[in-house]
Parts: structure tokens; sequence; C-alpha cells
């Protein structure tokens, strides 16, 4: 990990040498369209159970359709994690934090590719991955500190607070209004509450749906760890619509 504009002030104010501190490494599925590019990029972050089918294959060839390179990052596999839900969403704070540069170490890689256009990334988040992603664009946190940046960020179904309300990209978040488990009323709260600085965010609530909406593998609907979840398809089929139309106009100036 390289060392913040901050840590690297303080060295040279004491006349020291920092070195980057070796990061984890990290299993990632790789998609992209046909063609030589430079293409658009987006980076997904998986929820709290890790990998479904749903995020590593059905979004990665929607977003390939699209026209975009996309780069599913596995945040748990090599840490030896295999879910955290039973912890809460936000799980281990360390770990949570570790999503954040998860993301970032993503676009680093991403951007060194020659079939990728650094200048246009986004990052997209499911759950407790649209809450690392959520983090990851708050205006004056992590992104501050970092080189390269997201242009946009996309967030399905993540749990909102009054103090991630401004962020440094265009953001869209999606959620259902009967979601017991991360409730559109905290996100409804939250954009009643942003200051107005940074950029915009829409937020888009699907009547009738549940956590985890745009996901069919939860069809017939269950409970987990004392929440609903449950797939919609006319929540899911719109979502990706709007989702489309976000990122093409993010990326079209």
């Amino acid at each position: 990990m390289k060392p913040t504009p901050f840590q690297q002030r303080i060295a040279q104010q004491n006349g020291r040498a920092l070195q980057a501190i070796p990061g984890t490494p990290l299993n990632g599925y790789l998609t992209r369209p046909p063609g030589e590019g430079p293409f658009p990029a987006v980076v997904v972050l998986h929820g709290c159970s890790g990998l479904f089918p749903t995020v590593e294959k059905t979004w990665s060839q929607r977003l390939s359709s699209w026209g975009y390179v996309v780069l599913v990052v596995d945040s748990f596999s090599t840490r030896g994690v295999r879910e955290t839900c039973d912890h809460g969403l936000l799980a281990d704070g360390s770990l949570f934090a570790d999503r954040v540069y998860d993301a970032y170490g993503a676009l680093e890689f991403l951007s060194k590719l020659s079939f990728v256009d650094p200048q246009r990334t986004a990052l997209m988040g499911f759950s407790a991955g649209g809450i690392a992603t959520l983090a990851a664009v708050q205006l004056g946190g992590a992104e501050r500190l970092m080189d390269r940046k997201f242009k946009a960020a996309v967030n399905y179904y993540p749990n909102c607070s009054a103090t991630n309300g401004d962020v440094a990209v265009p953001t869209l978040i999606l959620i259902g209004e009967l979601d017991d488990w991360t409730p559109a009323k905290n996100c409804r709260e939250m954009m009643a509450q942003r200051s107005g600085k940074g950029s915009a965010v829409q937020l888009d609530v699907f009547k009738g749906a549940r956590h985890a909406f745009a996901s069919p593998s939860f069809k017939t609907g269950t409970e987990q760890y004392g929440h609903r979840v449950e797939y919609n398809a006319a929540a899911a089929e719109k979502s990706a619509s709007d989702v489309h139309t976000f990122l093409k106009q993010a990326f079209s100036g």
C-alpha cells in the first residue's frame, strides 16, 4: 500500500524515507468487451455473503455487453473469510476499511491495462459492498488520499447514514421500499441532510422490493440473519436500466 500524502509529509519533515506497505493479494474476475479499447471500466464489490453468481457472472456479462471492462473483487477468500453477515453488514471495522482500499487497489490494477481508459472508471457495490462503495467516494474521505479516483459510484441496497451523504463523484443508490436490512428511510433521511457539497446523488427506491431484489438466487424469498431477502423481477429490470443510463451519463462528459 502506498503511503498517504500526510505520511509522506511527516516522513519528509523528520528526514525519513517511507516504504510502501505490502498489501493483501486478492482474487479478481476480469471481463472485457471485444475489441482493443480503451474501454471504460467498473470495479464491483460483493456483499457480506461473499461472491454470488449474480455479482460474479450476471453483472460481469451485463456490464461487458454495455461496453465496460469489469473487475469483480473477491475480498474474502485470500483473507480466509467466508462471510461477515452474522457480524452485521459492516462486519469487523478493519475489514471494512480494507474493502475500501481493495476498491482502489483494483482501480490501480485496471489503470495499467492498455484496453482500459483510467479516466472513465466507476465503483459498484452490493449491500455491504455498497456501504464500502459509499465510504470509498465519501467527500473528504479515503478518496482524497488516492492518486487515481473513480468517476462515478453505484450502490445497491447500502446502509445509508447522515454522515455519508456528501460524495466526491456522481452516485446512484438503488434500494427497496420494503428493505428491512438496509432501510430505504435511512437513505431518504440521508438525502434530506446532505450539505449540498460535492457531487449529485440519485436515490431510486423501488416499491414492493426487499433486500437483494436484484439477485435471482432469492426468487422464492428467504430469511437471512433475521431479515427478508427476495428477488423482484420488475425492480431488478428497472434498476439495471437505471444503472445503464446513469453510467452512460456519468462518462459522457
